[in-house]
Formats: C-alpha cells, structure tokens, sequence
C-alpha cells in the first residue's frame, strides 16, 4: 500500500491571537511539510486545488514544482485538479513540466471539485458540470498518448495536429480519478480503467463499499483487467504522540474550518461529540497514535476489498506547526513500516 499526505494549504488563525499566518510563512512551512515526508519515505504527496480565501493552493503545480526542487523520492500529485474548469491542454503541460523537474515523479489526479468557486471565476456555466468533466477527461487521455491529437469537442477549439509540449519524463502521466458519493462517478472512472480515490471526509469506511464494487464491476465490464482497478482513498488522518494528542492537535482546525463551510451549505455546527464519533474506531477518520491509525488504515483497506493507496487530509491541523511535522515523522516511521508489512503479508498469504 502506497502512504502519503494530501494538502490543502489551509491558512487557518492562531486560536489565541485569531490572527492567520503571513501567508508566504504559511507557505515555506508547507514546503518543509513535503520534504519532511519525503524523509522518512512516504510514497506520495498531494497538493488540492481551491480558489477561497482559506487555502493557499490554487496553483497546485507551481507549488509541486518548489517541492520537487527541495525532494528527492516523494511522488508529487494533484489532488485534485478541477479538471471541469480548466483546460486540458494546459494541465498536460504543466504536469510534463513538473515531470521533468522531477524526474518523472508527476502524477496527476482529477475531478469536478467540492466547491464551485472555479466555474464562474473560469467563465465555465456550472450547468455543464457534468459533460465538462466527461470531455476534458477524453482531451486529457488523448493528450497522454500523443503529441499531435486529432480532437473535436463541444467546450474546447478544436485541435487539428497541433502540437503540445513539453512530453513529461515518464511515458505517460500517471491519471486517477477523485470522487465522492455519486454512483456515475464510480462506474465512468471503471469503464475508463483509471484507477479511484476515494474522498471518505466522515462517515465510516463501510458505506463505501457499494461504490468501490460498482466501479470494479463497470471496470470489469468494459474489459480490463482487475490489476488496473486500483482503489486509493484520502481520508482525514493525523497521528500523534497519543490518541488523546492527534485529537487535541487536529480539532480546532477542522472545527473551524468545518463550521466556515457549514454556515455557507446551511449545515447545522459541527460538534465534538461529532468529531470524536468519527475518531473513533468506527469512525472514517484516521486520527490516533500510530497503532490506532495502522489498525484504522487496515481496516479501511479490507472492508474496501483492497486498498492501494490511503493519503491524509492534514490541512486543518496546520494551527500546530511542530505537532503537523511530527505527524509526518510519526506516519513515515511507525505507521508506514507497520501497514506495509501487514499489506505484503496478505499478498503473500493470496
């Protein structure tokens, strides 16, 4: 199983003072924030794309690319792109480009996005959402395969052979799909054959379970094989010294932003009787000491039928500088070791 971190660069107020970091702070800390994960060797790191006034990620690539000047292994992903507000000429060169900066460390994952900020800020009519998506997805494939597409759609020009460069390092970009709850989602990225991650932010593990089949049953369908079916999932995760600790570390900033975006969406406030629901071990979120969050992270990847890859949302614990390094520390050296040799043995054992 592949661990890593996905961020939002979250820029959240100090709860004593309510003042948020400079943002160029918040910035250089997050940068720390990847190389600290490429040393103790977790697999990838992520970057979100938002365009509010609560997180610094609105470029993901220029931010990957800093980061792959400072790291040396960490693979370096979207996470994801709002592939529906962009254009997919424009994400393959700047994915091949951070490719090439990283030696062919560049993946790219895509999606239609959780806010709708991008739309109107793009000139993109959010009515279109979905057959946005569905087209661009295509562009970007065809991208992936050749330098001079021949393309025709209903949202773009039209490409007659042009060229489009830079080519990344690798043969191709690595493409997964992002969802969330709805079925369709599911079932495109399996007929596409791309591999999944699953966006599980509450609830438990469980009620995923449906989906993750219907997009292995719509893979299974449209011809390909099981090895290319690959289920990842990005859950929000901290690990702390205790149990206790990750709890105390990560709630202020969830709370906060939680309740931002509630108040918006006309949710009620969110509780601590909430959050530690979804602490616990029933609960969808991977926040404990390292033993906790290795059993959490091994339960998810069973009852899913499978796991490849799990990243943790850490963005809301950035009030705690020190605490959100240490995570990472705690992740790559006592968590990691434990799933991967627990994931190998299984393998072994089928």
């Amino acid at each position: 199983m592949e661990i890593g971190i996905d961020s939002f660069a979250a820029i959240l107020p100090d709860p004593a003072t309510g003042k948020p970091p400079s943002p160029t702070d918040r910035m250089a800390d997050l940068l720390e924030e990847v190389e600290v994960a490429d040393r103790v060797g977790l697999d990838v790191f992520g970057i979100g794309e938002h365009h509010r006034a609560e997180f610094l990620d609105s470029a993901p690539a220029i931010i990957l690319a800093a980061a792959a000047a400072r790291t040396s292994q960490i693979r370096l992903t979207s996470a994801v792109t709002v592939l529906s507000a962009a254009d997919p000429v424009r994400i393959f060169q700047e994915f091949a480009t951070l490719d090439l900066i990283a030696g062919g460390r560049a993946e790219i994952v895509v999606g239609r996005g959780s806010f709708g900020e991008a739309y109107p800020l793009f000139g993109v009519d959010p009515r279109d959402y979905d057959e946005l998506f569905a087209e661009k997805i295509d562009l970007l494939l065809r991208l992936n395969e050749m330098p001079h597409p021949i393309w025709k759609g209903r949202f773009r020009a039209a490409l007659e052979g042009q060229g489009v460069y830079p080519r990344p390092h690798q043969p191709r970009l690595p493409l997964w799909i992002g969802v969330g709850g709805t079925p369709q989602s599911f079932a495109r990225a399996g007929t596409l054959g791309l591999p999944l991650i699953v966006a599980i932010i509450g609830g438990t593990f469980e009620r995923f379970l449906p989906f993750v089949d219907l997009y292995r049953e719509a893979g299974l369908s449209a011809g390909h094989s099981p090895e290319t079916l690959k289920v990842g999932v990005h859950a929000m995760g901290f690990v702390g010294e205790t149990n206790t600790a990750a709890r105390e570390a990560f709630f202020p900033g969830w709370a906060h932003l939680t309740g931002r975006i509630g108040r918006e969406r006309g949710w009620p406030p969110p509780s601590r009787q909430q959050f530690d629901a979804m602490a616990s071990p029933e609960g969808a979120f991977l926040i404990g000491d390292p033993k906790t969050v290795a059993a959490k992270m091994l339960h998810a990847s069973e009852v899913l039928g499978g796991v490849s890859r799990i990243t943790f949302q850490m963005s809301t614990a950035s009030l705690e500088t020190a605490a959100m390094k240490r995570s990472i520390e705690l992740l790559g050296t006592e968590v990691a070791p434990v799933v991967r040799a627990a994931t190998l043995d299984t393998r072994k054992a089928t």
